[in-house]
């Protein structure tokens, strides 16, 4: 329980800032219409990209023994960049239905 209340003591900044991008996540995505979603996805992706960025910094900051936290900033650099890719992925797909079909001379 004391190695507990250290690490929470050791980490407080860093859980703070967890918990206010959690909700300033939900107040984002939340106030976004249903019918804006999808066209507004390319500019998340800037977002997501400072997401991967800061967890890249994060990781660097970290000391080299606590293997938690490189672990869980990996796992940050892995889904973000999967969120990334993936939305331009969206982005693109939706950029293509609005192509014209393409006339054969």
């Amino acid at each position: 329980m004391q190695y507990t209340i250290n690490w929470l003591a050791a980490n407080q900044q860093t859980i703070y800032i967890v918990i206010l991008m959690i909700f300033v996540g939900i107040e984002v995505i939340g106030r976004v219409p249903s019918v804006l979603h999808t066209p507004l996805m390319s500019g998340a992706n800037a977002i997501h990209g400072v997401v991967v960025v800061g967890a890249i910094i994060v990781m660097g900051q970290a000391d080299p023994d606590n293997i938690f936290a490189l672990l869980l900033g990996f796992v940050a650099v892995v889904l973000g960049t999967l969120n990334v890719v993936g939305g331009f992925m969206v982005t693109d797909r939706m950029l293509e239905m609005f192509k014209g079909k393409r006339q054969k001379k």
